[in-house]
């Protein structure tokens, strides 16, 4: 057993015998003390070693019965292989054929679809045999997969030691808040409430896990809003794990008197850029919100904003774990807890992980992140620009819902523009975009926009399976308004 892992079952097995009554896990309907919780985590153990497999699949809706088996898969030496419920059945297949799981533990829903990938039903476990040397390398822990830019995911191996090493570094970035209730509104198989939910077990803390129906989230994105003021107000949780757009909803929902976020001692964001008018709003209406960075490739986490050292604006200073450089061209460059390799593809050796990320440091070590390296386009004025900068100004004010800017070789940048209401008027998002504009440096604004008739979505092909834009599909599919000549069903702010 690797020392991280030991250390992580000597935490449990301690709280099991020290606070043995606390309530560790809190599904829709059940709920297991620690003393319960190790019990069941280490009988799922043996009956994954007594199958003699080496790959395990969880394709779970959040629950108790989900993070048993994960835990069980993790003590147990296995690779755990986390196939999120928003992804297609075509990349879910993938992903089993890629990492060749042996054995599946599945919703009931999937019942056709893994008969039709050639598993059979038996008890808990799917199976299926696999011939073949391993595609992964040795030590994984953990595979996540990645959408990426293209349908097809990607396999991100990661040892045990590493995600685990980030978990006690997220517990302790929280400790001065002394957060005692955690709950997960992200899907487990995302590896950040993944590792978030370890974190919480670390600390000794109950963790809320409500499934998808409990929370009103449907597929990468749906959400039912009153669903889920609801189970927030219900289980007042201490400790949440969002993305921007939840914040966002969060924040609107406060300030409309529909939140109390009194309960909430920390709240990280992160997965994408977080505006600063965002975070301000946050602040104003007590939201104790923390933004940070990370990566699949890093095991998740590697900046953090902490109650001790927080720059709003910022992605946070460097975790202990790990070091950041930055290369000439601006580069974020991260050494420790890297990958081990992405799956079938050879082992990853070099000290350094280029992440694709530009940054700049502060004076006091803070990072400030500019975009993707491999998204920035720059103007014909020679001025280089990162779209997801002004993407996340345009998005989290609340009136627009989605957001793509464009302006490469172009003297004026253009947004394509889908608004939260359909009865939003032009003149009211010509006033959004103002009003980003106003936080942004002149090379940066938005000098055009055009009103989209649908909205970008996976089915569509506009969108990634979770969620993030297919910018070369976008730019084809809306070559002819985003021309520097096109000037119908535009506004120049």
């Amino acid at each position: 057993m690797s020392p991280e892992l030991e250390l992580f079952e000597q935490t449990l097995r301690s709280h099991a015998e020290d606070q043995a009554k606390v309530t560790a896990l809190w599904g829709d309907q059940l709920k297991l003390d620690y003393a319960t919780l190790y019990t069941e985590v280490m009988k799922r153990q043996q009956r994954l070693r007594d199958e003699q497999i080496e790959v395990v699949a969880l394709a779970l809706d959040n629950g108790v019965e989900a993070m048993l088996w994960d835990l069980a898969a993790l003590f147990a030496g296995l690779a755990c292989v986390a196939l999120p419920g928003f992804f297609s059945p075509a990349q879910r297949r993938h992903c089993l054929e890629q990492s060749r799981a042996e054995r599946v533990i599945a919703e009931p829903h999937l019942h056709d679809e893994l008969q039709a990938a050639g598993y059979q039903t038996d008890g808990d476990f799917w199976r299926r045999s696999f011939s073949g040397p391993s595609v992964m390398p040795e030590g994984t822990a953990k595979l996540t997969f990645t959408s990426g830019t293209t349908g097809t995911p990607r396999g991100v191996c990661l040892s045990a030691d590493s995600i685990l090493r980030v978990s006690r570094e997220l517990d302790q970035a929280s400790k001065p808040t002394h957060p005692q209730h955690h709950l997960a509104l992200l899907p487990l198989a995302i590896l950040l409430e993944n590792i978030g939910c370890y974190a919480a077990l670390y600390a000794g803390a109950t963790l809320s896990l409500p499934g998808a129906k409990t929370l009103g989230i449907e597929g990468a994105s749906g959400v039912n809003v009153p669903q889920l003021l609801g189970c927030l107000a219900n289980r007042a949780p201490q400790s949440l794990i969002l993305v921007p757009q939840l914040l966002l909803m969060l924040v609107s929902a406060a300030e409309q008197h529909a939140f109390d976020p009194r309960h909430l001692r920390f709240a990280a964001v992160g997965g994408a850029r977080v505006s600063e008018d965002l975070l301000r709003r946050a602040q104003r209406v007590g939201v104790p919100v923390y933004e940070g960075y990370g990566l699949s490739e890093c095991a998740s986490v590697v900046c953090l904003n902490r109650p001790q050292a927080h720059r709003p604006g910022s992605v946070g200073q460097p975790l202990p774990h790990v070091e950041i450089r930055l290369a000439d061209d601006g580069e974020v460059l991260i050494k420790g807890c890297t990958l081990l390799g992405y799956l079938g593809e050879a082992p990853h050796t070099a000290a350094w992980w280029p992440s694709g990320d530009l940054g700049e440091f502060d004076a006091e070590g803070f990072l400030y992140l500019k975009g993707r390296k491999k998204h920035q386009f720059v103007t014909s004025f020679g001025r280089n620009v990162n779209p997801e900068w002004v993407e996340a100004e345009l998005t989290q004010r609340g009136l627009i819902a989605q957001a793509f800017v464009h302006g490469e070789a172009m003297a004026h940048n253009h947004a394509l523009l889908w608004p939260h209401r359909p009865d939003c008027s032009d003149e009211q998002l010509a006033t959004a975009v103002s009003q980003a504009n106003q936080a942004l440096p002149d090379y940066a604004r938005v000098h055009r926009w055009t009103r989209l008739d649908q909205p970008f979505t996976a089915a569509n092909g506009l969108l990634t399976a979770n969620g993030r834009p297919r910018r070369d599909a976008i730019v084809e599919r809306y070559r002819e308004q985003l021309s520097e000549y096109a000037f119908s069903e535009e506004s120049a702010p």
